[in-house]
């Protein structure tokens, strides 16, 4: 094998492995709960949250009443999402109840490098 094509192979691979790596690192919804703080049963937004992420690199979900249980009684909810973006990568993030209806829960899985990350 030649100097040249040696070095297109090695190129290849790494190229091959960047874009997997990419492939890895999409949303996997673990978990999502809707007016847990109102009694509402854990897991209830899970699968219009799936429906909505799985998949992506970034989600921007905004919970939608006509598309979760929501059998609690009339409160502010809160909002709790959990997905992984790799096998042992695992990540929460919340909306408290303050934030109002139509707020935007961001999920991601994009690697933030750079000062405080």
């Amino acid at each position: 094998m030649t100097g040249f094509r040696r070095a297109c192979v090695i190129a290849g691979i790494v190229v091959l492995a960047i874009v997997a790596d990419a492939h890895a690192r999409t949303i996997t919804v673990v978990s999502g709960t809707y007016g847990a703080n109102c009694g509402a049963p854990g897991g209830n937004a899970t699968r219009d949250l799936t429906r909505q992420c799985d998949g992506l690199d970034t989600c921007e979900y905004v919970p939608d009443r006509t598309r979760i249980s929501d059998a609690t009684r009339v409160c502010r909810k809160d909002l709790q999402a959990d997905w992984r973006c790799t096998d042992s990568e695992f990540h929460t993030a919340m909306l408290s109840p303050e934030a109002g209806v139509n707020s935007t829960l961001v999920l991601s899985c994009i690697e933030q490098n750079g000062p405080g990350h």
